[in-house]
């Protein structure tokens, strides 16, 4: 991605998002939480202190030692950086004369004593490149990752204006309550992203999707006065194609600034240019929270929205909140074990499914375009493995009716929770004919199913031929996984 174009992507390390600086080996001069300051650096000719010159940057301290400061970036929002700006701005005897950087996969609330650890996994997404003073320094960054902490390193020390860290995000949506149930499609943490508009001469387009209301009239998209023909108009693309329940515009703070009217479309397939209406054009009230239901057209799913504002003005928030379809979920499954570091993927993926050289090969296919990509490859995979890999992969299941202290299991297996004594007997008794008959457990696809079904089934699938039975244990296991590589999303 060339340096014009990251910069119009979200900074993952906004204070307003969440950035903090966590750590720094050394701050002498200035403050390390300067770096994610959202204004511009400033100068103060005369200004002092009494370690020596004001900076509005994180300094360290002139190192007469070996080695070299560094310092650790809590990202505000988890996903994979495109382009990163190290600002110099009024550093000009007292820049580090090159850097570094390495992101990590960790837990948002990891504390510093892990994040220095042996057993924290630093990846390098910058090598040492050199600075200039008193410069924005922009560097793209072709990474796969999608990383919560950075650490950024000067060489050998010196001082460091400002850190701008820009990506796409790549929620862990585990974390966030999961895809299955109505969530802010728009949100930017959620990785919504608002992709151009007609103008933004006063307020950023993508101060539309940030969190909470907006603090002031500065913190919301706004357009100079209209005064020709037409309207402006911001397109928003969703975090996964879904379906609207409800949509909220906030003119919070815009008060002789607002749209008279607002109107919004949808589409679920942006290239073709195709929208229809899910809004119909609606007047606008100033510094109020509008919340539409009956009012917006079910036209089945989208996957992009265009707020258009009539003829000018400023909204502060616009909130989408939707069910994702099953199609968007995949999407998302995609997203994330693409974009996994391979010891989280490992971890993941074997969770999925027990094979060793299932999670080798699918960790090999990476990236995947879309859902249907994910689907296609674990099940070509699968089928491609030797039996000695299938039962490796069915020894990590417990036996049907067995406690197990994989929430996953006891989900799919739910439907021995309420089954009797008698038949929870039958069914341990089917279990060790099975496996003294074939060398492993039997292997069924559990979800839905009652206990009395799966007794059925195990004692007619006991009559198979060891060749026909292993072929239908590895198709339940492909049951199996393929619902769990949806539950990664949630």
């Amino acid at each position: 991605m060339s340096e014009s174009n990251f910069q119009d992507l979200l900074d993952l390390a906004s204070e307003r998002l969440g950035g903090f600086v966590l750590y720094a080996t050394d701050d002498y001069f200035a403050e390390k939480e300067n770096l994610l300051k959202p204004a511009k650096a400033v100068w103060k000719e005369h200004e002092y202190t009494d370690r020596g010159k004001w900076m509005d940057g994180w300094e360290s301290r002139r190192k007469r030692t070996p080695g070299h400061d560094f310092a650790i970036i809590r990202l505000g929002l988890r996903g994979v950086v495109r382009g990163v700006v190290v600002d110099t701005a009024f550093f000009r005897g007292n820049y580090p004369a090159q850097c570094s950087i390495e992101g990590c996969a960790a837990r948002p609330e990891a504390d510093v004593e892990t994040l220095l650890s042996e057993t924290t996994n630093w990846i390098e997404i910058l090598p040492k490149s050199d600075l200039e003073g008193n410069s924005e320094n922009r560097f793209a960054i072709d990474s796969a990752f999608a990383i919560t902490h950075l650490r950024l390193h000067i060489y050998p020390d010196g001082g460091v204006a400002r850190l701008r860290v820009h990506g796409e995000v790549v929620p862990d949506w585990r974390r966030e309550g999961g895809l299955s149930i109505e969530t802010d499609l728009a949100a930017a943490e959620h990785g919504g992203d608002v992709l151009a508009c007609s103008d933004m001469f006063f307020g950023p387009k993508h101060n539309l999707i940030m969190p909470g209301r907006a603090a002031n009239m500065n913190d919301g998209w706004e357009t100079k006065r209209r005064r020709g023909p037409g309207h402006d108009w911001v397109i928003v693309q969703l975090a996964a194609e879904g379906v609207v329940k409800r949509i909220e515009v906030d003119t919070n703070h815009f008060k002789g600034n607002y749209p008279d009217t607002a109107s919004i479309e949808g589409t679920r397939a942006f290239a073709s240019d195709e929208w229809f209406e899910v809004l119909p054009r609606t007047k606008l009230q100033a510094h109020t929270r509008h919340l539409f239901i009956d009012e917006l057209e079910q036209n089945g799913p989208i996957t992009h929205l265009r707020l258009n504002v009539y003829p000018d003005g400023g909204v502060s928030r616009l909130r989408v909140f939707g069910v994702a379809t099953e199609e968007g979920r995949a999407n998302a499954a995609a997203e994330y074990v693409s974009t996994l570091t391979d010891d989280i993927a490992d971890a993941q993926l074997r969770n999925c499914c027990g094979s060793g050289e299932w999670v080798r090969r699918m960790m090999a296919a990476r990236p995947f375009a879309a859902g249907h990509d994910l689907m296609h490859a674990s099940e070509e995979i699968w089928n491609g493995l030797t039996p000695e890999d299938w039962r490796e992969a069915f020894a990590a299941h417990p036996r049907i009716g067995e406690r197990s202290g994989s929430r996953w299991a006891t989900q799919e297996q739910s439907g021995t929770a309420s089954a009797s004594n008698e038949s929870m007997d039958a069914l341990a008794a089917a279990n060790r004919e099975y496996e003294a008959r074939f060398g492993y457990i039997y292997i069924v696809c559990a979800t839905g199913r009652s206990v009395d079904e799966m007794l059925a089934m195990a004692w007619q699938r006991l009559e198979n031929a060891p060749d026909e039975e292993l072929r239908i244990a590895a198709g339940e296991q492909m049951k199996i996984t393929k619902p769990r590589l949806m539950k990664l999303v949630g």
